[in-house]
């Protein structure tokens, strides 16, 4: 039996499961970054809805209502892309 052979398989074993770490700790910080698009998004449709109302303050209740449902929407997504750089980043320090 070949002692090197079986050295070998185990260092390639070792650098492959470094290399997946690796890769889910920059996925994470990736994925953390769609957190900033929803949070541009939220200003912007608050700064619109805030001008609509300023322009006609007879539908500022339907403004209202139409800003805090997109609001939400676009923090739903803030939130998912939150919980999937949390998951591979402790996909990434568990193994």
């Amino acid at each position: 039996m070949d002692h090197t052979l079986i050295a070998q398989a185990g260092a390639t074993a070792a650098d492959s499961l470094t290399l997946i770490k690796a890769a889910a700790l920059v996925g994470s910080g990736i994925a953390a970054i769609g957190v900033v698009g929803p949070g541009i998004g939220i200003g912007v449709a608050g700064a619109r809805a805030l001008e609509g109302m300023a322009r006609q303050p007879e539908m500022a209740g339907a403004l209202l209502r139409n800003a805090i449902i997109i609001a939400a929407l676009m923090e739903a997504l803030g939130i998912l892309a939150f919980l999937i750089a949390f998951q591979l980043y402790s996909y990434g320090i568990k193994l």
